[in-house]
């Protein structure tokens, strides 16, 4: 039986571990900024070409932009990179999911299954991997691929993952929300992950969402460095961001008119985002302080988008001062 694994970007490993015949992971960041759009979604599973990136009658495709552009090897990636999607999944006997239970690893889960839904012939493949820890700490010698549980993929269940996707694709998060109320079981590390993503936007009371508070709380006790809120994830206790989001949720907290913190270096206001040494050196050099109203903010008497722009994206929902929905086990727009 020839075997296919779909991962994430967390996976990439798997091919190492020699666990199946191919490892094909989506890179995608779906937890951050604003989605890519239908048009970019279909080219990424569509055939490519051989042209060179940036032809006009690739849609300006770039390196990185086609599923099989992440094949570790470039003789397999040659070899298939005329194929759809669903072209190269047909040559396999097996396929199976793994994804870990980060928020973002569940997005890309979900979104994998709405583009195969429309296809039954490979949604009868499908059999999912419950993944119950993060991929990336896998070893390039681990053998326990056997032991972690092996579920069989319905078309039902495709459909109820499918409609995940569908609402965090929306414009407003009252699908999401909605979505809630679906029978997700199949997918156990699905629903956590989506209340996880509903949790980060701005709370009422406060105008922060949920790792927003959390840095705000870690350093009004006394962190002022700034390691402990970029990796250690577990005494944060939140891991839907990664370091450089943390690192942007961190700026809005301190550059805005009415600071929430301060002793942020400066330089972070000037520097290339893209220059990565450059603003990690500056986040070391940092020292940072909760301002008297971000101590409001803490204690619930301020509402920070009330003093400062918000400009970020939700899934297909774009946050604004205008439009901020807000997360309070009800969800409002304020």
């Amino acid at each position: 039986m020839k075997r296919l694994i779909l991962t994430s970007s967390s996976g990439t490993e798997l091919d190492r571990a020699g666990v199946a015949a191919s490892v094909v992971s989506v890179w995608f960041r779906f937890v951050w900024g604003p989605l890519p759009s239908p048009q970019k979604l279909d080219a990424y599973f569509g055939a490519g070409s051989d042209q060179s990136p940036g032809d006009q009658s690739l849609g300006d495709q770039s390196p990185g932009d086609h599923w099989s552009d992440w094949f570790p090897r470039s003789r397999e990636r040659d070899a298939v990179r005329h194929l759809t999607f669903i072209e190269y999944c047909a040559s396999f006997d097996r396929i199976e999911l793994w994804f870990d239970p980060d928020p973002n690893d569940q997005l890309q889960l979900a979104c994998l299954l709405d583009h195969v839904r429309s296809h039954p012939e490979t949604v009868a493949k499908l059999e999912l991997r419950l993944v119950g820890f993060d991929l990336m700490m896998i070893e390039p010698t681990w053998k326990g691929w056997s032991e972690v549980p092996l579920v069989k993929v319905r078309p039902a269940h495709v459909e109820a993952a499918s409609k995940v996707w569908r609402a965090y694709r929306a414009s407003t998060p009252e699908a999401s929300f909605d979505v809630l109320q679906h029978d997700l079981s199949a997918f156990p590390l699905l629903r956590p992950a989506l209340l996880d993503l509903l949790q980060e936007l701005p709370w009422s009371g406060s105008g922060l969402g949920a790792t927003e508070m959390r840095l705000l709380e870690l350093i009004g006790a006394g962190f002022m460095g700034t390691n402990t809120l970029f990796y250690l994830r577990g005494f944060r206790q939140r891991g839907v961001f990664n370091d450089k989001e943390i690192g942007t949720l961190l700026e809005g907290l301190a550059h805005g008119p009415q600071p929430a913190i301060a002793g942020l270096d400066d330089e972070l206001r000037v520097i290339d985002p893209e220059n990565r040494r450059a603003r990690v050196e500056a986040y070391r050099r940092s020292r940072l302080t909760v301002t008297e109203f971000g101590k409001a903010v803490l204690a619930g008497g301020e509402d920070l988008s009330r003093h400062n722009p918000i400009d970020r994206w939700w899934g297909g929902t774009h946050l604004t001062n205008d439009n901020l929905w807000r997360w309070n086990l009800a969800l409002t727009k304020s």
